[in-house]
């Protein structure tokens, strides 16, 4: 397949399927996590562990950290080549799990996979979007996004008498989408943002700028701290919604599963609206830091009824309703788009990769004590905990959001550093290199 046949917005959608994969991993198994303990005899510190190290956490930290720079050194299309055969494999394993360490396996390899994909994912759909149109383009991975979950809560509605092995079936159906994904993503051109990039930083034989810049640089870090306490704090209470909300309605006392799986039915289908009438229509030609502060004041108010109000259904129904309309125009979104405009080419896949491994590592400690947390203090004391993390994001987003909207990559490059700091460094001759003592590694 030439590029001819796979560009503009057909690769977008190509690519934005990371995101369906990765939230489905992840819906896929928060409907089959209670079955899969019932089935095995798991505890809850096991159950813990399965939700911290699958593509809602731990896993997906570790293929941030692989993918992100191998995306930046390699090429961005590099990392397609690979991730969803590991992904594939990854589950396959779960689907014929017949003992505890296959389903751990699948977890994890699929976990993986979806890191190393997600953050380059991100990078490459927004240096392939127009300057005017990046919101929109960015907003189709959000989409696919909350399509995963809106997809995966209906199979689980719909199998619900068939317990685990639908469970095993929604995973199957993923298998099927990542190998359709895979095959069409063969015909990817690499990202035209990536190779002018790399192919000035070859002629001039410059040392490859990594990760010591990454962090070193005032202008990095800054946008490093920002961004994971927009995306890291939100992600804390999204986190756990994704894998945990049947848990978290069960406690509440909703304890039938098909209700359970109809409220997260609602919840993605509000985001899905939200994310195509809110995020893709208006990211590009409204306010960011107005579209974020809504996105983030509803989310905090959808945490505020989960924690304050009494568990009933139109008290649940609400927030469904409303945390859906949060998600689609929330903090995961405005992250992608600003990840990608606040970093240099030269390590914008590397900064994504570094921020996901930091959230999701947080997240992934925060998921191990959750079912232990409901168990013991319940819905309110966790929905007040939460609550508090959502409003330190709305707060720190709608105070330091960046005015990006409207222009180029390369113009938001040169703005934030300069011409000087975007040249390639080629190395220094050993006549002229300074003498140094030897690095302590």
């Amino acid at each position: 397949m030439s590029r001819k046949t796979l560009s503009g917005y057909r690769a977008t959608i190509a690519v934005a399927m990371s995101n369906y994969i990765e939230a489905g991993s992840i819906i896929a198994l928060a409907t089959s996590l209670s079955l899969w303990q019932s089935h095995f005899g798991l505890s809850n510190a096991l159950i813990g562990l399965a939700a911290a190290l699958s593509a809602n956490a731990f896993g997906a930290a570790a293929g941030a950290m692989i993918g992100g720079p191998l995306g930046d050194k390699y090429g961005r299309k590099f990392i397609y080549t690979y991730d969803l055969i590991l992904y594939m494999i990854g589950t396959l394993f779960v689907v014929f799990a017949g003992q505890t360490w296959m389903l751990f396996t699948g977890i994890i390899l699929t976990g993986i996979a979806v890191g190393a994909g997600v953050p380059v994912a991100w990078t490459y759909i927004a240096e392939e979007a127009p300057a005017d149109g990046r919101a929109k383009h960015v907003g189709t991975a959000q989409l696919a996004w909350s399509l995963g979950p809106f997809v995966g809560f209906i199979l689980a509605t719909a199998l619900v008498p068939l317990g685990l092995l639908g469970s095993r079936i929604i995973f199957a159906h993923l298998f099927v989408i990542a190998f359709i994904t895979w095959w069409v993503r063969r015909g990817l051109a690499e990202s035209d943002v990536w190779k002018e990039s790399n192919a000035k930083q070859v002629a001039a034989g410059a040392q490859r700028r990594g990760f010591r810049e990454l962090i070193s640089l005032r202008q990095n870090v800054k946008a490093l701290l920002f961004l994971f306490a927009v995306y890291g704090l939100w992600n804390l209470w999204a986190s756990q919604a994704g894998i945990f909300m049947p848990r978290i309605y069960e406690t509440a006392g909703v304890e039938s599963a098909t209700q359970q799986n109809l409220l997260q039915v609602l919840v993605w289908g509000m985001t899905v609206l939200a994310t195509y009438f809110g995020f893709m229509r208006y990211g590009d030609r409204v306010s960011r830091r107005t579209l974020y502060a809504i996105g983030a004041t509803l989310a905090v108010i959808s945490c505020a009824i989960l924690a304050f109000a009494p568990g009933t259904i139109p008290a649940l129904v609400s927030f469904a309703v409303i945390w859906g309309v949060a998600s689609g125009i929330g903090a995961q979104a405005f992250y992608a788009l600003w990840t990608a405009e606040l970093f240099a080419t030269v390590y914008r896949a590397s900064a994504q990769g570094v921020l996901f491994f930091a959230v999701r590592i947080a997240c992934g400690l925060i998921s191990y004590a959750l079912p232990t947390l409901l168990a013991t203090r319940g819905v309110p004391f966790v929905g007040t905990m939460m609550m508090v993390f959502l409003i330190a994001a709305l707060i720190i987003g709608t105070l330091w959001a960046p005015k990006t909207e409207g222009k180029s990559l390369k113009e938001i490059e040169l703005e934030r550093y300069g011409a000087d700091d975007l040249e390639p460094e080629a190395p220094m001759s050993p006549v002229t290199a300074p003498v140094r003592e030897p690095a302590i590694h």
